[in-house]
This record gives structure tokens, C-alpha cells and sequence, in this order.
């Protein structure tokens, strides 16, 4: 019988943006490892949904919030504050999307994008701050986790009519490495620039099917959730230590061959 005891175990996490996706692909790897994750999304469903498929893994919960409003941060706040007294890794991953020709580019578009995408990034990091100095240590400290995108590393491709989006990830990545410098050595903030994984928000472009798309990705296939658990893993477990300030590709190949 083994007693191996799981790489995260006795940690808790914080995953928004954690009932689908990309955020649902971090969580499961996190209770994998042994981490309590707390999950939240605008939609119950979403939650509902997250928390039946991957309950049996770990200690999960769901807490519903609008991170893009400075109440829906303090809901989720609230919530972590009254049943912990640290927060050992936050994943930002809640995102919003838009996608319109330049001459039909709404204005409003920016604006939610940017309140969810960067602003709450920002507001809910400094709102957990003292939990996750709290589970801070010298030889591990606290995380926090940005979710960034390919998108915001290299303009896309005429016709990929994203400009708040891009925009938007760009925005976290300096944020990243800005906050980097301003909260070490107790927090360590990383970024993860992904490339094509299966998602809403890619719905779209894999419509067209996922092997004629993966073609133009030098390791000819999407992300995998395995491959987003994974490095989710590695950036809070005390392998990465001496790691922040980074925006580390997971695209296949992608952002090399621009």
C-alpha cells in the first residue's frame, strides 16, 4: 500500500472561471494532486455541472460571482475568507471574449472585456492578498496564476476580429510581470499564454474541425485538458519556486513560428 502523499495536498486553490474549459481543465488537475479547489463562474450551471464531474477527486467548491463587478469579488471574497485563513495559489481564469469586424467593433465590447479580462485580475489579487501571504513561506510561497492567451503575444491573423481580446491578454501579461516585481518574495505571479484548446470560446474556429486546424500547429494537434492540468501543477507545486514574472506558451509550437 503506497503512502505517497499527493504533491498539493493540505494546499487550497482558487480557480475563477472554473465551471468549463480551461478553468475546469486546471481544477481537475489541481484535486488530482490533492489541492481544495474553490471554483467560481457567473453561471450556476456552469458550477453545478463542474462540481458533479469532478467532486469525487477532491474537495471542491463553488461559489457563483460577476468578477467583473467589484461585488462579485467581494462575494467571493467573502465566501473564501469565512472558511479559510490561507490561499496558497489563485488561478485568474475567468475571460470574456468578442469577435466583430473593425467598422462593427462595439464600444461596449472593450469595456467587458477589459473589467473582466484585466480589471478583476488586478482586484481579486489584491483582495485575497492577505490570505495568500498568510500560506506564504520562504521556501514556498504563495501563487498567483494568470491566465493569459497566444493571442497576446502575437497579433492574430487578419480576420481574427478579437481586438479586445488580444488587447485584453497582452495587458495581463505586463500586469503579470509587473505584479511579479511588486509582490515577491512572498507571492509568486506567472502567467499561461494557451494556445488552442477546446473551449466556447473556441468553438468557432474548431467548427471548421479539429484536425484541419491542428495541421497549422507545428505539434499538429490542439491543447489536451492534461496538458493545461499540468502546468497548472507544476506552477503551484515547490517545483516552481524559483519561477515569477514568467508568461509561459502552452500552444504547441505556435508562438515560435510567428
Amino acid at each position: 500500500m503506497s503512502t505517497h502523499k499527493p504533491l498539493l495536498a493540505g494546499k487550497v486553490a482558487v480557480v475563477t472561471g472554473g465551471g468549463r474549459g480551461i478553468g475546469k481543465m486546471i481544477t481537475r488537475g489541481l484535486l488530482e494532486a490533492g489541492a481544495t479547489a474553490y471554483i467560481s463562474s457567473r453561471k450556476d450551471a456552469d458550477l453545478k455541472s463542474a462540481v458533479e464531474e469532478l467532486s469525487s477527486l477532491g474537495d471542491i467548491h463553488a461559489v457563483a460571482a460577476d468578477l467583473s463587478t467589484a461585488h462579485g469579488v467581494e462575494i467571493l471574497t467573502s465566501y473564501i475568507t469565512e472558511r479559510e485563513n490561507r490561499v496558497h495559489a489563485l488561478f485568474n481564469n475567468a475571460g470574456a471574449n468578442w469577435g466583430a469586424p473593425l467598422e462593427e467593433f462595439p464600444d461596449f465590447a472593450w469595456d467587458k472585456v477589459l473589467s473582466v479580462n484585466v480589471k478583476s485580475v488586478f482586484a481579486l489579487t489584491q483582495a485575497l492578498l492577505p490570505l495568500l501571504k498568510a500560506a506564504s513561506t520562504p521556501d514556498d510561497p504563495a501563487r498567483v496564476v494568470n491566465t493569459g492567451s497566444v493571442d497576446g503575444l502575437r497579433a492574430p491573423a487578419p480576420g481574427f476580429d478579437n481586438f479586445s481580446y488580444s488587447a485584453s491578454k497582452a495587458a495581463v501579461h505586463m500586469l503579470t510581470q509587473q505584479l511579479a516585481g511588486t509582490l515577491a518574495p512572498d507571492v509568486l505571479v506567472n502567467a499561461v499564454a494557451p494556445g488552442l484548446f477546446e473551449s466556447k470560446m473556441t468553438a468557432g474556429i474548431l467548427s471548421l474541425g479539429a484536425d484541419a486546424v491542428a495541421g497549422r500547429i507545428p505539434l499538429k494537434r490542439i491543447g489536451r485538458p492534461e496538458d493545461m492540468a499540468g502546468i497548472a501543477v507544476f506552477l503551484m507545486s515547490p517545483a516552481s519556486s524559483y519561477i515569477t514574472g514568467a508568461v509561459i506558451p502552452v500552444d504547441g509550437g505556435i508562438n515560435a513560428t510567428r
